[in-house]
């Protein structure tokens, strides 16, 4: 059917067709995905493009003041343990690494860089955990973890 109707239509329009369709794969090209580490397409690869799984016990463990079992569980749903992980939110911001730390706490944990290194990125975890009143909160995964209201 489609050819058909390419065969029976002028060429103003075939032209026309070509051009939606050719900006159409354009923009979905351009989303890139980062070799899988930010997964619905960012616009940058902060961390690069590759996978870098780590343990995330390893990282939950730098911290005795708050609940292993939380850290993990939290982890584990922003990231998968993927210390490259990368989201690109709907408001143009970024959650980065294995805690996906949002980038408007970039300048107060990292120096302003996307912290890509995973004891960076726990440092910037931990520091958010306390802006929190030492809770899980301000991760929007804590209600799947049960962790909200806890250390």
């Amino acid at each position: 059917f489609f050819f058909y109707f390419l065969l029976n239509r002028s060429h103003a329009m075939k032209v026309a067709l070509f051009v939606v369709c050719f900006l159409a794969f354009v923009v979905v090209s351009t989303a890139s995905t980062c070799g899988g580490n930010c997964p619905g397409g960012c616009g940058s690869c902060d961390c690069g493009s590759s996978p870098n799984d780590v343990s995330i016990s390893h990282y939950c463990e730098k911290y005795s003041d708050w609940s292993q079992d939380c850290c993990k569980c939290i982890a584990s749903h922003e990231s998968g343990g993927n210390a490259n992980a990368e989201n690109e939110n709907s408001n143009g911001s970024y959650d980065i690494g294995l805690f996906q730390i949002n980038d408007t706490n970039w300048d107060s944990c990292s120096n302003g860089k996307a912290p890509c290194d995973p004891n960076t990125n726990t440092y910037c975890a931990h520091m958010v955990f306390g802006w929190g009143h030492n809770t899980w909160t301000y991760w929007s995964t804590c209600g799947a973890c049960g962790c909200c209201n806890k250390a």
